[in-house]
């Protein structure tokens, strides 16, 4: 008792002294603004003098935490609604320039050969260096049929690329299916508010189908970049009748969750019927939520390059008129209790794809690990090699999916598929091992 009274004078010091550092910090940030607003070249916009400040807070903290004008919050919630006007690209800040995560399926950018990787540097002639994300998305968004000139550097390139893209209307179809080779494959594109509801109708089509249940299903989670959390749960549980799909932890009780599957006709409807789950660099979030809770409770073979490894949860937090805030509120973890943060999902078979000449060396991609400021993994190690973002338009070509299918087909065996339920609990004690086959 004696050492706790001794202690606390010099606690009680240090929370004065800290307060004393925040309030003068705080005047600082006034005396800078009334110094900018008094003597500034040109008066500038008092608001958008504190937006920015706002902005410059938040996105100092990582790479996913913005600032949301109202017109930037408008576009949010369109983006997730899964319609929207624009180029159909997953987009995040790197060194000050827009770099490309993921083109959407069937949209103007992977029409026009935009690849992930890829740095836009110009916007319509305007550099994109001193421009927030938010106002780079902005114009390349606009009027459907309006075209964008955007100037790209590309890994190896020996000069810019100029491209210029039409505008359309981005209606994410979240889900689209059909047979390769007598095997469905489901391709979840992105976690918009129509993934589930897009997967059941799949799902439901699939074993309806005249020639009976198909002898097994391929989820195809590649270069998906995530979206809704919920939506990632309802698909989770689409496949398993019990246990958790997710766990979340944050400074906040509020913050920490656990969500669990529940039985339901969808998850009966396919429960004797295998599952491959392919996956590769530009599998992410949401995703890899989906991916890890199938892998974790042994319903799916993972099967192609690691994962992204984004492994944190924004909440959006509405500001009235002002917009609102991205917040990076939690981790989350897979039912196994793995942070994939920085790290990503291992798949059960790595299986590679022949990268065509003009592509080689501009395939992979880091990942979370990659990005600047990005939130640090629990775990010691993180990504330091990149994982591969190609898929072959032809599907012949698609060594991924050809190797799943064969797989499902018996043509081809391995320890992994279909997963053993006592492998998978020693492989939650070890949960990023991986057997590796090449082709």
């Amino acid at each position: 008792m004696a050492v706790l009274a001794l202690s606390l004078p010099g606690t009680v010091a240090a929370q004065s002294d800290n307060e004393e550092e925040l309030y003068r910090q705080l005047e600082l940030f006034g005396f800078v603004f009334d110094r900018i607003r008094e003597e500034y070249i040109e008066a500038p916009d008092d608001i958008e003098l504190i937006r920015a400040a706002i902005q410059g807070m938040l996105t100092s903290l990582d790479p996913h935490s913005a600032y949301l004008s109202p017109e930037s919050f408008a576009d949010v919630r369109e983006d997730t609604s899964g319609t929207f006007g624009g180029l159909g690209i997953e987009v995040t800040m790197e060194d000050g320039l827009v770099k490309v995560v993921s083109p959407y399926d069937d949209s103007p950018a992977s029409r026009g050969g935009i690849l992930a990787n890829d740095l836009i540097v110009e916007i319509d002639g305007q550099q994109v260096m001193g421009m927030t994300l938010d106002e780079a998305v902005s114009k390349m968004r606009g009027q459907v049929g309006t075209d964008v000139d955007l100037v790209i550097a590309r890994e190896n390139a020996d000069r810019p690329i100029e491209v210029t893209l039409t505008r359309d209307i981005i209606a994410i179809s979240a889900v689209r299916w059909s047979y390769e080779r007598e095997i469905p494959i489901i391709r979840l594109a992105r976690f918009s508010g129509q993934a589930y509801a897009g997967l059941e109708r799949a799902l439901r089509e699939i074993m309806d189908a005249e020639d009976g249940p198909p002898p097994g299903i391929i989820l195809d989670l590649r270069n998906n970049p995530g979206g809704l959390v919920d939506q990632a749960q309802f698909v989770a549980d689409a496949f398993l009748s019990q246990g958790a799909i997710v766990l979340t932890r944050g400074r906040l009780p509020n913050q920490s969750a656990r969500y669990d599957a529940a039985a339901d006709d969808i998850d009966s409807l396919i429960t004797d019927i295998p599952v491959i789950v392919l996956i590769n660099g530009g599998t992410a979030s949401a995703a890899e939520i989906v991916a890890g809770a199938l892998q974790d409770h042994g319903r799916a073979t993972l099967v192609g390059t690691r994962s992204f490894g984004k492994g944190s949860v924004q909440s959006i937090i509405p500001l009235g008129f002002d917009g609102a805030m991205r917040l990076t509120t939690a981790r989350y973890y897979t039912p196994a209790n793995r942070s994939i943060q920085a790290l990503g999902i291992t798949p059960d078979i790595q299986v590679l794809q022949d990268v065509p000449e003009e592509f080689r060396g501009r395939d992979e991609i880091i990942g979370e690990a990659g990005l600047a400021g990005h939130i640090s993994g629990e775990e010691e190690e993180e990504a330091t090699v990149g994982s591969s973002v190609y898929v072959p338009a032809d599907r012949e070509a698609d060594n991924q999916m050809q190797y799943a299918i064969d797989l499902i087909l018996g043509t081809e065996s391995h320890d992994a598929f279909p997963p053993d339920p006592a492998a998978i609990v020693a492989n939650m004690r070890s949960p990023n091992g991986a057997a590796s086959t090449s082709n």
